[in-house]
């Protein structure tokens, strides 16, 4: 940690202050000689699939297709940095628990299985053999007594053929308990989407970037959380389309921009503007602005077709192939304009402003991320940017459509083969008849229900296919306190973080390949497949050399644990899965054939190739048959009811200089704070009624009527530009004070961007 700096940053997103980062942490993790050449193969055709964002990859890409986070992750990975059984000696678990989250994925890339040691409180080395024989003893035993006590959870990043072995050993195994990181972001928009549109993912292509004339974004940070769109955004730009952004921060990213490969543009520094309209939205009141944008629209495309004026809605569209508009209307045009600018916290004018900026586009799209997902009416706000789009036709056209911005890059693609709580989301009597089992049907645990099986006692078992997951879930206090009372605990890791100080009373550290180091099986070198936000499916092929002889693939190891637990079954042949991943895929073409076919061959496709989504082609596979338009039951999304002055929205933020839980450093570049992560965003009058001075020590307590007291002090008040009555947070240090039945209704996605906190005195 370096000394705090709390100042302004006045550059744009991208330029110099991208190209100084990207260079810093290449020579953080010694990889200055050789990080170059492997990065210019990152996200290409003959390369491999970042191992950090999702976001979509362009064909024919440009000649450096990686970000600055982008390029932090694939640094992480590729550092010469090691964590050897040496290491584990000189730090016990308890020493190791007081490192930040940064100090202990920056010591390196672990390189040998461990097991945990209680009596000496230190991870100890052991043989692979040993460690597979003890797990599968453990699972064997549990299993006997009962299947649903175990939880596989897998992170985000593993490749399709290992989600798909994944899956397929859990049912083997007797459960549905397949919860993901979907559950703790976009699990809302699976919901959401489903119900309103008939897909669970979102409808746009990169090609719809070239043709749109308007983007809408809402609560999205692409800046640090999808730098690459960003290309396409400033294209969209220089061709006049109209940007909006809706989001209680101003995200530099969405701001202004210098492309990094643009040499007149790094000489000159000429900013490219991003949004030129940005409403700084309350937290949880994008439910009350889009609902204000309808009112208006409707109302003034009544006005208009009364003077025999074009029509502001898209009158045929909505008769063809929407179902619930003239109930939507009517709720529309009976809200009161004083209500909806108080669950916004923007004004009519601002309000009708949007909307008229969205009633001169020819075809839109809305983008948006976990700032919507994340609230109690997470699934609700959603389907109310849905029914923004179905007024005027904008989903299934070129240039139009919804577009949620996954996080981690393979998120996507393990729901796509079958890493499902819902057993209805997966082809269970496909899986039957290919591998003689009887499938379980009961539905399994998502990440809320795990963690409060862990609490209660009803998880025996957990296993980790990478992750962080003690860190990423809410109510820190109850879970860390609660997890060692579990039988067994798994962690399949590249890296050392806070969840494997954790641990069960038998506990397996289990270190795996990185997606960038070469997977040599039985057949030669392999190559995975992961699906980007649009649903596009990519090969990505390994350059570099493993980090130690001793590391294991994440297929071997699902492979091995299978193998280990499971009473025989001729009809799953692992081995010969490990030894050649193209039978994986040969397997998964099987179970999905609609959507995989022939996947062996289309995987070498340059462009990659999509998955079917019914709604891009306006065929809506929902119980009416149609798109549909959904009312919400409240204008607000958030747990707090605005009647306390004394409470605060609390939204938890990524840094520029982080992923996920994953932390590289302590610059948060973009909003000006250096050296620290212990800070308390707050707006400046807030901060006046509550005699708070900048850099003042700040506590922070839940509002919340269940016992608990949920409390995070040491907090250094910020100053910063954000709605009146709403203040902002590090995720995952903050994630202490969300409670874990404080989760979006239908989805159970943590309400991690609207928590009622007060400030202790």
């Amino acid at each position: 940690m370096s000394r705090i700096r709390i100042a302004p940053y006045k550059g744009p997103a991208g330029g110099w202050g991208s190209a100084k980062s990207v260079a810093k942490y290449l020579g953080s993790e010694h990889v200055v000689v050789e990080g170059p050449a492997v990065l210019l193969k990152q996200n290409k055709p003959n390369g491999f699939a970042c191992v950090s964002c999702a976001w979509a990859k362009p064909y024919p890409p440009h000649p450096a297709e990686f970000c600055e986070n982008g390029a932090k992750a694939t640094a992480w990975e590729i550092t010469k940095k090691r964590v050897t059984p040496a290491f584990f000696q000189e730090h016990t678990v308890s020493e190791l628990r007081t490192w930040s989250d940064y100090q202990l994925e920056a010591s390196g890339r672990l390189t040998t299985p461990m097991k945990y040691d209680a009596a000496t409180d230190r991870f100890v080395a052991v043989d692979w053999t040993e460690a597979f024989a003890a797990i599968g003893h453990e699972l064997a035993a549990i299993r006997e007594t009962d299947p649903k006590r175990t939880v596989f959870y897998a992170s985000g990043r593993a490749s399709l053929e290992t989600s798909y072995m994944y899956a397929l050993l859990a049912r083997l195994y007797g459960n549905n308990n397949l919860p993901d990181s979907s559950n703790m972001c976009h699990e809302s928009t699976s919901v959401a989407l489903a119900e309103s549109i008939g897909v669970p993912v979102g409808t746009v292509t990169l090609d719809d970037f070239d043709k749109t004339d308007g983007l809408f974004f809402f609560g999205q940070n692409v800046g640090s959380n999808a730098p690459r769109m960003l290309h396409q955004l400033q294209e969209a730009s220089d061709r006049g389309a109209t940007i909006v952004a809706f989001n209680p921060l101003k995200e530099r990213g969405l701001e202004r921009f210098i492309n990094p490969q643009d040499p007149m543009q790094m000489v000159t520094r000429i900013e490219t503007p991003i949004a030129r309209d940005y409403f700084q939205v309350r937290p949880g009141g994008d439910i009350a602005v889009v609902a204000g944008m309808c009112r208006w629209l409707i109302e003034a495309d009544g006005a208009a077709q009364a003077k025999g004026e074009a029509p502001l809605l898209d009158h045929d569209f909505i008769a063809q192939h929407t179902h619930g508009f003239g109930a939507f209307s009517v709720w529309a045009l009976s809200l009161d304009w004083k209500d909806l600018e108080r669950e916004s916290g923007l004004s009519r004018a601002d309000i009708e402003k949007a909307a008229r900026l969205y009633a001169r586009t020819k075809a839109a799209m809305v983008i948006y991320g976990m700032g919507i997902t994340q609230h109690k009416l997470g699934v609700q706000s959603v389907q109310m940017l849905v029914n923004l789009l179905l007024l005027r036709g904008n989903i299934g056209r070129p240039g139009a459509g919804i577009c949620p911005v996954r996080g981690h890059s393979n998120v996507q693609g393990q729901r796509t083969v079958g890493i499902a709580d819902k057993p209805e989301l997966v082809p269970l009597d496909r899986l039957e008849e290919l591998y003689g089992f009887s499938a379980p049907r009961e539905k399994g645990l998502t990440t809320v229900e795990t963690c409060k099986g862990i609490i209660d006692g009803t998880v025996e078992a957990f296993i980790g296919l990478g992750g962080n997951f003690l860190r990423a879930v809410p109510d820190h206090g109850p879970m860390e306190e609660a997890w060692s009372s579990m039988r067994l605990t798994v962690q399949v890791a590249t890296k050392l973080n806070r969840g494997h100080l954790f641990n069960g009373r038998v506990s397996y550290l289990l270190p795996c390949l990185g997606r960038i180091e070469k997977d040599r099986q039985a057949s030669g070198e392999q190559i995975v497949t992961i699906e980007d936000s649009t649903a596009f499916i990519h090969k990505s092929k390994a350059l570099v050399e493993p980090a130690s002889p001793d590391l294991l693939s994440e297929a071997r190891i699902v492979a091995e644990i299978a193998k280990a637990c499971l009473p025989h079954n001729p009809k799953v042949d692992w081995d010969s899965w490990v030894a050649d991943y193209g039978l994986v895929r040969d397997a998964i073409a099987r179970t999905y054939p609609e959507q995989f076919a022939d996947f062996n061959r289309r995987m070498n496709e340059p462009k990659g190739f999509r998955r079917p989504i019914a709604a891009s082609h306006r065929e809506w596979k929902t119980k009416t048959g149609k798109a549909n338009f959904v009312i919400p039951p409240a204008l607000h999304s958030s747990f707090d009811d605005g009647s306390d002055d004394e409470v605060l929205r609390l939204m938890t933020l990524r840094s520029n200089d982080q992923f996920n839980t994953t932390v590289y450093g302590y610059d948060d570049r973009f909003r000006g704070i250096h050296g620290t992560r212990d800070v308390i965003l707050l707006n400046e009058k807030d901060m006046q009624r509550f005699g708070i001075k900048e850099a003042d020590s700040v506590t922070i307590e839940t509002v919340a009527d269940d016992g608990v007291t949920r409390r995070l002090g040491g907090l250094r008040a910020v100053r910063y530009d954000l709605p009146e009555g709403s203040c902002a947070g590090y995720y995952p240090e903050c994630n202490v004070l969300i409670p874990i039945w404080q989760h979006a209704e239908g989805s159970q996605v943590p309400a991690a961007k609207s928590v009622p906190v007060r400030i202790v005195r």
